[in-house]
């Protein structure tokens, strides 16, 4: 039975590392065309409209959507009743933004904020018709069908948005490559997840939810909020061309932690679930996707930071190297987020999401303190903001663990200290690389193959575990 549940757990997350690698390879080729041609203040206004979107689809996909998944047995009235209730709430928040749009342009002073947000928010609705999808693939492992819409619709908006910034559409491209990408992917899951709405509702379904959900909506609300904030402030108070590096050094470290950490999250969750009455299995389980996520983001990151710069003017071109100092903070804060979610997943796992609603708060505090802190000292000290909020993060995440699962901030430091130390030393070699007086395709090459060659050596001599359980399962997985 284990065993099929470790088949069935490492199919489920190369299809999902498929999914999002796949995708977001797509969208990063096609960024990296479309970057070219348009302005960091083109993505500026993106990204002051993105934060709106990003508040208003908390209140449609999260919540109930994860209340769904954590509770262990699903009818077609519990994904009816939500999918009318999340219809409602996106029709109004659809109307709101309608409304507010002149005054959220006029408190920026962008006057084509007003028309972009009207039509951007359109996607709310897509989001709404493909939230039960998410949900059912999500508690069956059925991430190959993930995979295929997601490839499809990135795939199709992409060349898209290519022809029209090449028609001068300009920061319209941006708009429409989004609105084009959820309605092809409504479309394919449509076809390929065999749900329909029934003409069902349950307000009694609907408040058991809730009693789960609303905690989970509150927290992602305040997390979104929090994590946009920052953007928010610079959008208003330094200007969208700012914003625009500050969101191109955060993207490129993202488009990597997002990919694999978030598919072993997506995977791990509904693992968790089975287990939450089994806190002996639970431990083991979260330290195997700390160990492992550590394992695989730290070399990233530390690779990343150093290979940013000649990255940045070889993809980018010389117009977006004033990214390349956020870039290297991001990588930094971001190289913790396999802490911050295993441990935070565990908790929503047992159906704690009261915990998890004051760690949420507890951090905000401390965050929107440092940021009012870093504020007058510039973007790039909110950048570092962002890192020192991190790492406090990463301590209080993991503090409830000690209590109800006997794995502390103390051992599962211990347990991750070998990949951090090996890509510090790893970094350290690669650095030099950088001085020569070569090409950038060269300067790159040389050093992510040397940063591999280093790391995986180093963690063979040592026998480092994880390295080894790595190579064992996907022989394992080869021979079934």
């Amino acid at each position: 039975m284990k065993s099929d549940i470790k088949s069935k757990v490492f199919t489920s997350l190369m299809w999902k590392l498929l999914e999002r690698g796949g995708v977001q390879g797509i969208q990063f080729i096609i960024q990296i065309i479309l970057a070219r041609i348009l302005t960091p203040n083109d993505y500026g206004i993106i990204a002051i409209i993105t934060i709106f979107i990003s508040l208003a689809n908390v209140f449609i996909q999260s919540g109930f959507g994860t209340a769904l998944i954590q509770k262990k047995e699903i009818d077609e009235k519990d994904l009816s009743s939500v999918f009318y209730l999340s219809l409602i709430i996106s029709v109004v928040i659809y109307l709101i933004l309608f409304i507010t749009a002149p005054l959220i342009a006029n408190f920026y002073k962008i006057a084509i904020l007003k028309d972009i947000l009207r039509v951007l928010s359109l996607t709310l609705f897509l989001g709404t018709f493909n939230s039960i999808q998410n949900v059912i693939i999500i508690k069956n492992l059925e991430f190959k069908k993930m995979f295929i819409g997601s490839i499809g619709a990135a795939t199709i908006s992409g060349i898209i948005s290519i022809i029209m910034v090449y028609n001068n559409f300009g920061i319209w491209t941006l708009v429409y490559q989004q609105l084009i990408n959820q309605t092809m992917l409504c479309i394919i899951l449509y076809f390929i997840v065999k749900w329909r709405p029934k003409i069902l509702f349950s307000f009694t379904k609907v408040k058991a939810l809730f009693s789960f959900g609303s905690k989970i909506l509150f927290s992602s609300l305040l997390d979104t909020l929090y994590m946009n904030l920052r953007s928010l402030i610079i959008g208003k108070f330094y200007s969208p061309t700012m914003l625009g590096y500050y969101n191109r050094g955060d993207q490129f470290p993202l488009l990597i932690v997002s990919n694999f950490n978030g598919s072993i999250q997506s995977v791990i969750f509904p693992v968790f679930v089975q287990e939450q009455d089994n806190k002996v299995r639970l431990k083991e389980l979260l330290r195997r996707s700390i160990v492992t996520g550590s394992f695989v983001i730290f070399p990233l990151m530390i690779g990343l930071a150093i290979v940013g710069e000649p990255l940045v003017k070889l993809l980018l071109t010389e117009k977006w190297t004033p990214c390349v100092p956020y870039l290297r903070v991001f990588c930094l804060s971001y190289a913790l987020w396999p802490i911050h979610t295993a441990n935070l997943q565990v908790i929503n796992a047992m159906g704690r999401s009261d915990i998890f609603l004051k760690l949420e708060i507890i951090k905000k505090i401390i965050g929107i303190i440092i940021l009012i802190v870093s504020l007058k000292y510039g973007v790039y000290m909110i950048a570092v903001g962002t890192l020192l909020g991190g790492i406090i993060s990463s301590f209080v995440n993991s503090f409830p663990n000690k209590k109800i699962l006997d794995y502390g901030y103390i051992e599962q430091m211990r347990d991750i200290f070998p990949s951090i130390g090996i890509s510090l030393i790893m970094g350290g070699i690669i650095y030099p690389i950088s001085l020569l007086k070569i090409n950038l395709v060269s300067i790159i090459f040389l050093q992510i193959l040397l940063g591999m060659i280093v790391y995986i050596l180093i963690a063979y001599l040592i026998k480092l575990e994880c390295l080894s359980y790595l190579i064992k399962i996907v022989f394992k997985n080869q021979k079934n």
